[in-house]
């Protein structure tokens, strides 16, 4: 491997600790379990001999909590003090004791020696790889800060060009500017002409169309004043035409009301009354008395004998013209001869009031 200069190389070679180091503690601790667990279980209850594999776990646990942590704080650069060093220790000789415990109780000096590899490498190795993280720590910290003051040192320099740049920018945009301004001042002159000669001929332009707008508006006005004259005479067509209607009909509704009346008139001379009385003097009495009888007093509303039926087209004149006079749909019943129900229907359609007869015979 070549030397360690750059701070993604040192990472590198910190991943590959880590990954060393947990391979590590992962074989410590399976070996762990496995050669404390029949120790455990030997001097442990029958009843309770299933949690003979509590003990190496729960040891094992403390060496990945010490582990763990010596990474984090060695890669932040700082340390935890006296008890994580008790910790990583105690942790340690457990572990070694637990392994060689059952060889060494059976006198097994070999067993011992088998059974202390492995809790001795994970001894050493956190060890180890903790005085290795407190070098990467400080040799990223070194690498940190020469990258750092490299950085100064060639922004001082950046600044440096850049300000003589700058200068150098200057005197020529000093210098450009003069030749822009003498540019542009030619530009403006020229660009003046242009614009007055433009403003005269957009002048003409919106004369011009002034010219055309006004013309157009006249002839709107025009047009609008000619659609309104034809509206008026349309309305006023409409007007007569609504008025001769008008004329008719109420010419109509009066000769279908003079009919009506002589009809009743007819109607009335055809219906029986009292004749006259002419009484002469009876042979044995006095002077002759001349007696004219009273003529009959009938009420309007009251028919003598039952009329003729009128067809439905003149009973709905009838009708209509009643409607007009205010009649009672009873006396609009006797005067066409059709029954009180379809007299009333015929007025509803016609949009008129259903009148009945009051006690004293009138339209109410």
């Amino acid at each position: 491997m070549g030397v360690l200069t750059s701070p993604g190389a040192i990472r590198k070679a910190e991943r590959t600790l880590s990954a060393g180091t947990w391979l590590i503690v992962a074989g410590a601790m399976l070996y762990s379990v496995l050669t404390v667990t029949p120790l455990a279980a030997g001097h442990t209850p029958t009843a309770w001999r299933w949690t003979a594999p509590i003990l190496p776990i729960v040891v094992d646990a403390a060496v990945v909590i010490v582990v763990c942590l010596d990474a984090t704080l060695a890669r932040l650069g700082g340390r935890g003090g006296r008890w994580p060093v008790v910790l990583r220790w105690m942790t340690g000789v457990m572990t070694l004791a637990l392994n060689i415990g059952n060889s060494a109780l059976s006198g097994d000096g070999v067993g011992v020696a088998v059974h202390s590899v492995a809790p001795l490498l994970l001894i050493v190795t956190s060890e180890t790889s903790l005085a290795y993280r407190h070098a990467i720590a400080r040799a990223l910290a070194r690498l940190n800060a020469e990258e750092a003051e490299r950085r100064t040192r060639e922004q001082r320099e950046r600044d440096a060009r850049a300000e003589r740049l700058r200068a150098e920018r200057e005197r020529e945009r000093a210098t450009r500017e003069q030749r822009e301004r003498e540019k542009r001042e030619h530009a403006e002159r020229v660009e003046r002409e242009r614009r007055e000669w433009e403003a005269a001929g957009l002048r003409e332009q919106r004369e011009h169309e002034a010219l055309l707008a006004r013309e157009a508006r006249d002839a709107e006005a025009t047009r609008e004043r000619e659609q309104a004259e034809r509206a008026e005479r349309e309305r006023e067509r409409e007007r007569a035409e609504r008025q001769r209607q008008e004329q008719l009909a109420a010419e109509r509704a009066e000769r279908e009301r003079r009919e009506r009346e002589a009809r009743k008139r007819q109607r009335t001379a055809q219906a029986p009354g009292k004749p006259a009385v002419n009484a002469p003097v009876s042979p044995g009495g006095g002077a002759g008395v001349n007696t004219t009888a009273a003529p009959v007093n009938t009420s309007v509303n009251t028919v003598v004998g039952k009329p003729g039926k009128l067809d439905e087209r003149d009973a709905l004149a009838v009708i209509d013209t009643g409607i007009q006079l205010g009649a009672s749909v009873r006396h609009l019943a006797r005067e066409t001869g059709w029954s009180v129900g379809w007299v009333a229907a015929r007025i509803k359609e016609a949009g008129g009031e259903v009148r009945e007869d009051t006690p004293d015979g009138e339209a109410a």
